[in-house]
């Protein structure tokens, strides 16, 4: 199956509520204030945030002027290209790393998907042709280290771990040097899930990157984000918080298939100026799947 076919299934909640909203908001009507105001609240109902919402009809409403637009259907249009244009600036390649083996630190708050996404990414880059090693950083639950051994065995990926309780910067140092000394391409790091508003264990994270960086390499290369779309907009703040204290690299939001909030998608790329790596619309493997700004919005609309 397609990537837009798997996004077409894994965005219907957020399409038919936001392409019914605007079948039913363009029906038999013209183009007016009014209905510039009711296509703002089908954005903040759709999860794409009140400035988001509020800047996109600002931008629809000057563009319709300067290109006289009669029809609807062609505002429709308009609103789509729009949202389009907001959103490639956060679809970018899949990037080489500067040195080998490339290293990606996963961060997010509990219950997010966060071990089953990491799985997912070495399952992707190993179809992609590179050696993957993961790093079992997650040491404060005990089965987070077996999910990742599970994750490592599907994949045919090797996992570094130690026992429960165990310093986690201590076991992503170990992996890296393993990954160094095996000739890795890309070493890819659980790290605990924790609450973005915790303080030690926000610390936690900046010890693991301290670390990393003693290495005398640029590691680690990229901090991915993952995101759970059904939580809409207190997204936001989680994003703000690991991205003061990490330098956040990139988002993988994931549970797309879940939620009719697929407009905070656009909301955080707007607001924070990150690339959005990845998307999760799905719960197999092939569901994580690199963030496509036109098939995202081909899907969504």
């Amino acid at each position: 199956m397609s990537l837009f076919e798997r996004l077409k299934i894994g965005l219907t909640k957020t399409r038919e509520r936001f392409s019914r909203g605007l079948d039913d908001l363009f029906k038999g009507r013209g183009i007016d204030a009014e209905l510039f105001d009711d296509l703002e609240g089908l954005l903040i109902t759709s999860d794409f945030g009140l400035d988001t919402s509020v800047k996109i009809i600002e931008e629809l409403r000057q563009r319709h002027h300067k290109e006289m637009i009669k029809q609807p259907e062609a505002l429709r249009q308009l609103l789509r290209q729009i949202v389009l244009e907001w959103l490639l600036p956060a679809q970018v390649e899949t990037q080489p790393w500067p040195e080998k083996p490339g290293v990606v630190l996963v961060v997010g708050v509990n219950g997010v998907g966060k071990t089953t996404t990491i799985g997912k990414l070495a399952h992707y880059y190993r179809n992609s042709g590179h050696s993957v090693m993961l790093a079992a950083g997650d040491t404060f639950r005990a089965a987070a280290v077996e999910q990742i051994r599970l994750w490592g065995e599907r994949c045919d990926c090797p996992v570094i771990s130690q026992l429960h309780g165990a310093d986690s910067a201590s076991v992503i140092y170990d992996a890296h040097n393993a990954a160094i000394a095996r000739g890795f391409d890309l070493l890819i790091a659980d790290t605990a899930g924790r609450l973005h508003t915790k303080v030690n264990l926000m610390e936690e994270l900046k010890k693991i990157k301290r670390v990393l960086g003693r290495q005398g390499t640029s590691a680690p290369h990229d901090i991915w984000l993952v995101l759970d779309a059904t939580t809409g907009q207190n997204a936001h703040s989680q994003v703000k918080r690991f991205h003061d204290d990490l330098g956040v690299t990139g988002l993988i939001i994931t549970k797309l298939d879940g939620t009719a909030k697929g407009g905070v998608v656009v909301g955080l790329a707007q607001t924070f100026g990150l690339p959005v790596r990845f998307i999760g619309v799905g719960e197999t493997m092939e569901d994580l799947r690199p963030f496509n700004a036109e098939q995202f919005v081909d899907a969504f609309f």
